[in-house]
């Protein structure tokens, strides 16, 4: 995400006169080369970093989180079913059947697998999601790269440099196995901007319905990545208001109307998928009973480099745990981070208000209690003091807060990189304060006056500082350069689902019950059988978010008898003793399931589970590469 440190429409960054604003440049109605180039580099580091997926796009899966990416697959497929059977997308029964899944109560990525359905009707959700995969690191970089190039830094490196951390920051590549909502943020340095414009004299209405246009969209993306950047903006807009009183109430009014604005454009836009998440059918309120509340960030982690870069190294995650890798940044960047903020806080508007970001979302970040190199210590954390009901963050992950850090550390990378390519340039070439107007206009220097009201010999005789500037960013963010994400391989579906063998046995209506039941734990091959056969048939079962028996949120379908004697049977590698209850329960869930067919194919369990099934409902055929059995007569 991008962190909102811009001010085009807040008058100035500066203590100086706006009226003196000058601008050395011509607004550019097409972009530079150096603008293309780096563009072009972001796309080929988004190809390298899902490099291992093209090797074998439909064979192999996220070695690190492979149920989460065959959900996002899956979540591709249904964005195609939607369209294709022009069915509501806010809700599917494709799943869980006969109960269906709530989607927009799920991660569900309509904002992307909608518009992309065609090309995944074209190329299949394999191809589609790795493909995808890529091009949200990418774009993501690329619109921070815009935001600091035009508004921020007037340096072309240092946006360069700024932006690739946006877009592939440690953080981000950690959630770029199996969670591509978390790195699609492409549209958060517009959400950013947008707001600091809001208090631009005579453009309140508009830029107020571009606000809420993007808010929409971005929720039909990721709610969350939403709500952490709209705590980001709240938190930027008190920091310039305490350093800057009388430009705040000078634009209070405009910047008011133009919330205003944007907020109720959103509100009608997206009221009724907003009531439909928290009243639709198959909605939940909670997870877990806010289990989720203690995966607080370890303060280890912040100097240790995550496992998907270059410095990185899998067996620290032994030692710290296997929580989410949202910091991880190593001890040159926090070393950085730290010299780069004490030199400039002092001069730069921005920088002091990265600094609060950083303190703030760190501090918000640590959990119920303070945890240190995987221990958990004595001391209470800011969340200790959060009920685990409180609306709207009762499913957040204090961990994740740590993002805003990261997006505020990869700003002031671009201003620190650009505060070294000033050393040592005439005075002449530095405008004071940021242009008026903003997009295209030059970018805005938003140094305080006294960073550059000095005498040429004296900034010549500070040449020196620049490359020394230079390579101590270099060196910060070198070690966290990514590898290509970890891939495992994974069996083909059987010839039987892929060729359409299944289509005589599962009528309309009815569903196609594979063995094992796909779960959150159990069943990752067969919940890809729905996803690469276009979901022509529903199964029971799946990987989402649902209700339980009363209303809490919980990670798959309730249990029935039959499914959890499947998975006991898995977890023994023995069939058990089976009785009478156990077949009548088998019955009763098969009907339950609307089942006109139960499908095993190669399993490692495929022994003991055929054995089980066999002792359940009678013996199958063998069709195809599969075991079947036809239970329309049996359930009716």
């Amino acid at each position: 995400m991008a962190v909102p440190v811009v001010d085009p429409s807040l008058n100035s960054l500066t203590d100086a006169d706006p009226a003196e604003a000058v601008s050395t440049r011509r607004p550019r109605r097409r972009p530079a080369r150096a603008d293309l180039l780096a563009l072009g580099a972001y796309v080929l580091l988004g190809v390298f970093v899902c490099l291992n997926y093209w090797g074998d796009v439909t064979g192999r899966v996220s070695s690190h989180l492979p149920t989460d990416h065959s959900w996002f697959e899956w979540l591709f497929a249904h964005g195609a079913y939607s369209v294709r059977h022009l069915e509501n997308p806010l809700f599917t029964a494709r799943q869980n059947a006969p109960d269906g899944v709530n989607m927009i109560a799920n991660t569900s990525l309509l904002g992307v697998t909608l518009p992309l359905a065609p090309l995944t009707m074209v190329l299949g959700p394999q191809v589609m999601y790795a493909l995808y995969l890529g091009g949200a690191l990418a774009a993501t970089a690329g619109t921070g790269y815009w935001m600091l190039s035009r508004h921020l830094v007037r340096s072309r490196a240092a946006a360069f440099v700024g932006g690739a951390f946006l877009g592939f920051a440690p953080g981000i590549i950690h959630h770029a196995n199996g969670q591509p909502n978390f790195v699609s943020n492409f549209l958060l340095p517009l959400i950013v901007v947008r707001v600091l414009r809001l208090g631009e004299a005579g453009r309140w209405r508009r830029n107020g319905l571009v606000l809420g246009a993007l808010v929409t969209y971005q929720i039909f993306i990721n709610e969350e990545m939403l709500l952490l950047t709209a705590l980001a903006c709240l938190v930027v807009v008190l920091a310039y208001a305490v350093q800057r009183p009388a430009a705040t109430r000078a634009v209070a009014g405009t910047f008011l109307a133009g919330l205003g604005v944007a907020g109720g454009l959103a509100l009608a836009l997206a009221a009724y998928p907003i009531w439909f998440q928290f009243n639709g059918p198959q909605s939940y309120r909670g997870l877990q009973g806010g289990v989720f509340h203690n995966w607080g960030e370890d303060l280890a982690a912040f100097v240790t480099f995550a496992r998907d870069t270059w410095a990185g190294d899998p067996a620290v995650e032994k030692t710290i745990g296997l929580t989410e890798q949202n910091t991880w940044f190593g001890w040159p960047l926090v070393l950085l981070t730290v010299v780069a903020l004490v030199l400039l806080v002092r001069r730069s508007l921005p920088a002091r208000i990265a600094a609060v970001l950083i303190v703030v979302f760190t501090v918000a970040s640590i959990g119920p209690w303070v945890r240190f190199n995987g221990v958990e210590t004595d001391v209470r954390g800011p969340w200790s003091y959060v009920p685990d009901d409180l609306p709207l963050v009762e499913m957040m992950m204090p961990t994740r807060l740590t993002l805003v850090v990261g997006a505020a550390v990869g700003v002031l990378l671009a201003l620190a990189w650009d505060a070294a390519y000033r050393q040592g340039r005439p005075v002449v070439d530095q405008p004071r304060v940021p242009a008026q107007r903003t997009g295209d206009a030059a970018p805005a220097v938003a140094d305080e006056p006294a960073a550059t009201d000095q005498p040429a010999p004296v900034a010549a005789r500070r040449r020196w500082l620049r490359p020394v500037g230079y390579a101590a960013v270099a060196l910060a963010v070198l070690p966290l350069f990514p590898r290509p994400l970890p891939a495992q391989q994974i069996d083909p579906p059987p010839h039987f689902i892929t060729a359409g063998g299944w289509r005589p046995y599962v009528p309309a209506g009815r569903t196609l019950v594979p063995v094992p039941i796909p779960s959150n734990v159990h069943g990752l091959p067969t919940l890809r059988w729905s996803a690469l056969t276009g979901q022509e048939f529903p199964v029971p079962g799946g990987y989402f978010i649902g209700p339980n028996e009363v209303g809490e949120g919980v990670f798959g379908a309730p249990n029935r008898p039959t499914s959890t004697l499947i998975y006991s049977t898995m977890d023994k590698d023995a069939v058990p003793a089976l009785t009478d209850e156990n077949r009548r329960q088998a019955v009763e869930d098969l009907r339950f399931w609307r089942a006109s067919v139960v499908v095993l194919g190669a399993h490692p369990d495929e022994a003991v589970l055929r054995e089980l099934v066999t002792g359940l409902i009678g013996p199958p055929q063998r069709v195809d590469d599969v075991w079947v059995w036809d239970v329309r007569a049996l359930v009716g």
